[in-house]
């Protein structure tokens, strides 16, 4: 589905000598869409999270919300030797290892211990613009080679890319229904309150038509960014060979539903107030990024919950031969692995995308 509302960030207002362009970026918004009008949701989102990935890191007890590589190592570590499992049966080719969004690093270090101790030691490369979260990928993977976007990634070799909880922070278009049609939601300023509002009619054929006679309040969400990254890494996957593996928490849609939501200290926050300052995150519609592949001709595995995955993976004797090894922290270790499984296992979906003629992937039934 196409909106034809641009997802960049809106421009920011021009200097007039008082220190706008230092400001606090909920007044550089503010006065943009006082300048040039209310911008659309996705525009509000991008904006938000350049600067908040860009000034902070915002994981851990210190931060604002924690991942599963920061849970335990066990699923850095499975997600490791499901990539060494994929790169054996495919010949042990040369490969280049790629993480989206990698954090802090900690999944990519869990996941190289493991890959090497199955005899695969891949170049590591990072998608990552913040200098702040490249300062502490560095110690955690010394010798990656960073990217700012996934244009130059390496060319002449197969990509195993890892993705989690990469495609939840890309920005989002909403559509509400309204009793006569349907509205792309828009983000207003007044008074330097932020409050969305609708804004134009779109037309009823960008709606999926099962969801077009939707009831009147009805939302809708697309991301179109998320769509256009998928199908440019299905074609290089197709192109070069190789395999993504995508795990976020979302939904096989196309659907209804408004999941926008903003994390700040661990809890959950109004997502139109102190853009900038607290993660703003969608479910990701994994059916929409399947469909995305299948248009690239690449294979498709999944969506299936985290749960079932890491299950099929192995973590049960993980989590066993790690208490045998230290009984201390048997409690811990069985608390984490109910978490990854039970707590997140079907919010949690996992989808493979790989080339044709690649073995099918580990972990999909």
């Amino acid at each position: 589905m196409t909106v034809p509302v641009s997802d960049a960030p809106p421009p920011a207002p021009p200097a007039s000598g008082r220190g706008e362009e230092g400001a606090p970026l909920a007044d550089r918004l503010a006065r943009a869409i006082t300048l040039a009008g209310p911008i659309s949701l996705a525009q509000y989102m991008a904006a938000a999270n350049a600067h908040y990935y860009a000034t902070r890191d915002p994981l851990g007890a210190g931060g604002d919300f924690t991942t599963s590589p920061e849970i335990s190592q066990m699923f850095g570590e499975l997600i490791g030797l499901w990539c060494a499992d994929l790169w054996d049966r495919a010949g042990r080719p040369d490969v280049a290892w790629v993480e989206l969004g990698p954090g802090r690093g900690t999944l990519a270090a869990d996941a190289c211990r493991a890959m090497a101790k199955a005899g695969f030691t891949p170049p590591v490369h990072f998608v990552e613009t913040s200098p702040v979260l490249r300062t502490a990928q560095a110690t955690r993977a010394p010798g990656a080679t960073w990217h700012d976007s996934i244009d130059t990634l390496p060319s002449d070799l197969p990509l195993l890319i890892v993705a989690n909880e990469f495609f939840d922070a890309l920005p989002v278009r909403q559509l509400v229904k309204r009793a006569d049609g349907w509205f792309e939601r828009l983000v207003a300023c007044q008074d330097t309150l932020f409050l969305p509002i609708a804004g134009k009619q779109i037309p009823d054929a960008v709606v999926p038509e099962t969801l077009r006679d939707a009831t009147p309040g009805s939302v809708i969400e697309t991301s179109p960014a998320s769509v256009a990254i998928l199908r440019s890494l299905a074609q290089r996957i197709v192109a070069q060979g190789g395999a993504l593996l995508a795990v976020d928490y979302g939904y096989d849609g196309p659907a209804l539903g408004d999941t926008l939501q903003a994390v700040r200290g661990h809890a959950f926050a109004n997502p139109y107030e102190h853009p900038g300052e607290q993660d703003l995150t969608a479910h990701v519609d994994f059916g929409t990024l399947a469909a995305a592949a299948l248009v690239e001709r690449a294979a498709v595995a999944g969506p299936i919950g985290q749960g079932a995955f890491l299950a099929a993976l192995g973590i049960d004797a993980r989590a066993a031969a790690l208490s045998k090894a230290a009984p201390g922290r048997a409690e811990q270790i069985a608390l984490d692995k109910a978490r990854l499984t039970r707590e997140m296992g079907d919010l949690f979906q996992v989808l493979a995308v790989s080339a044709p003629g690649w073995p099918n992937p580990a972990g999909f039934a």
